[in-house]
């Protein structure tokens, strides 16, 4: 409970201080999903993602510093939970978030100024579920960070491909919806 609480007003505070100008991408698989939603040109991906790797990993090394137990920096699957099930854990946590970008970040709307609380509740959410399961990477920056900090499990790549996939299933709902013009 305590870390979706804290990654989710965290993730809501910092996108109201920066949703108005930057945008408030803090996750690489948003910036995958606004790249292939044609949100942002595929330069600014992919300098937007260096940054993110980069802040990923200097968080990550700031809070193994400041915590007196560094497992709690560290993604791992719960014992019970195989790596298929964590790739499709972290891949379907991974689309609610980037379905809330999408439709309340991206579509202007009446919500549109109110879209950090979104995705701020939305996360919270996801972390709550995926976090007994996977540690609720959700953000490739994250599970990068915490790696370079905890070491890299053999099972790794489930934050990088879980996320992605989620993204993509996320984008390709989204652009569905957009050509059967739901709205």
């Amino acid at each position: 409970l305590y870390r979706a609480l804290a990654t989710g007003t965290a993730l809501y505070g910092t996108a109201s201080i920066f949703y108005r100008f930057t945008g408030s991408i803090f996750n690489p698989s948003v910036s995958l999903a606004l790249c292939v939603c044609r949100v942002i040109k595929p330069v600014r991906f992919v300098l937007v993602c260096i940054s993110q790797m980069l802040g990923g990993i200097v968080a990550c090394f700031i809070l193994s510093g400041l915590l007196p137990d560094t497992s709690s920096v560290n993604l791992k699957l719960a014992e019970n939970t195989s790596m298929v099930q964590g790739l499709f854990i972290e891949m379907f946590a991974t689309t609610t978030l980037i379905l809330t970008v999408l439709m309340l970040g991206v579509e202007k709307h009446t919500v549109t100024p109110h879209a950090p609380l979104g995705f701020g509740f939305t996360l919270l959410a996801s972390t709550l579920f995926a976090s007994q399961y996977t540690g609720a990477g959700i953000n490739v920056s994250r599970a990068f960070g915490s790696a370079c900090v905890e070491g890299f499990q053999t099972y790794h790549w489930i934050y990088w491909v879980g996320p992605t996939l989620g993204s993509l299933l996320a984008c390709a709902f989204y652009e569905f919806l957009k050509l059967i013009k739901y709205w």
